[in-house]
């Protein structure tokens, strides 16, 4: 039997207000390598400021691919639960458990939604609650920027990345993406309009400063173990779709009695990530002050993702 919020995912796509990340991440599966793996657990270890999850229970919220699931179980986390309401990603979740952690009874994935507040109370805490380009697809943000913060247990991280804010530009994109998710013509369009100029732009930019444009993808691989293509599509069909300003999610987090930890900003199009502490007693997990770091260069991701 269907649940309910399967049942309410397929009516968001059936009426073009929902893109379909898993379909986008199950093709993801296919390029996936140990490569990616290591980078994803090297973004963990960056962030967080750790060399390993032992003694740490994680929650990956809108699990997506099921990459930084995957990402935590190799980092040793003593428990993983991973959710996502989209019913393809919490496949290619349950793809990469069978492929890579097949029986371990420490990584549990489920359907579910953050904007579900009984779901996540059945849940309880965990010492990382971490959600990478999710909640701001989620149609409503600051609602699930608020129950996100509620499986944190006391002196635990929470680790999320959300589009940045660009006033009209940000406006334009959403245009994009609703054109991308009408129909199909409108997808075709967005997508034979949109890939070809971003390669040709990255490639002329690559040109200018320098550097081998023919390795483009590489190093983009090696920022989060994400596919350049892959993440592009998801940023041209990415609905629902809201953004947010750095300084609005810190000041968000600042009044529920969140400090932050870590900043990785990015100009233009992509994701602002953020590494809150909740206040309480419990072992830290890096004792380093607040850092503001400029990411590699990248196209906007989200997990997607793998995002």
């Amino acid at each position: 039997m269907e649940s309910q919020g399967a049942t309410g995912y397929a009516a968001d796509v059936a009426r073009g207000e929902r893109f379909e990340f898993g379909k986008n991440w199950s093709r993801f599966l296919g390029v996936l390598d140990d490569e990616r793996i290591d980078e994803a657990c090297k973004s963990l270890r960056r962030m967080l400021g750790v060399d390993t999850l032992a003694g740490r229970s994680f929650l990956d919220i809108g699990c997506g691919s099921g990459l930084f699931s995957l990402a935590a179980m190799r980092l040793k986390a003593d428990r993983v639960v991973s959710f996502d309401y989209d019913t393809s990603s919490v496949a290619c979740c349950r793809e990469l458990k069978g492929r890579y952690f097949a029986g371990a009874s420490n990584w549990t994935i489920e359907q579910g939604s953050v904007l579900d507040e009984a779901y996540l109370e059945r849940l309880g805490s965990f010492d990382v609650v971490y959600s990478w380009g999710v909640l701001h697809h989620t149609g409503e943000m600051w609602r699930a920027l608020a129950n996100a913060a509620g499986p944190v247990a006391p002196g635990g991280r929470l680790y999320i990345a959300l589009y940045n804010d660009q006033g009209w530009i940000s406006a334009y994109w959403l245009k994009v993406k609703q054109i991308y998710n009408s129909n199909v013509l409108g997808r075709g369009l967005v997508v034979g309009v949109y890939l070809p100029f971003v390669w040709v732009q990255g490639f002329l930019g690559d040109v200018a400063r320098g550097r081998n444009p023919f390795t483009r993808s590489k190093r983009y691989k090696s920022s989060r173990g994400m596919s350049r293509y892959h993440d592009w599509i998801d940023w041209l069909g990415g609905l629902p779709f809201e953004v947010a300003s750095s300084d609005a999610v810190i000041g968000f987090y600042r009044e529920r009695r969140f400090r932050l930890e870590n900043l990785g900003l990015i100009e233009g199009h992509g994701c602002n990530e953020f590494v809150f502490s909740r206040s309480g007693t419990m072992p830290s997990l890096s004792a380093r002050e607040p850092a503001t770091r400029e990411p590699a260069t990248r196209e906007p991701a989200t997990r997607e993702p793998a995002k």
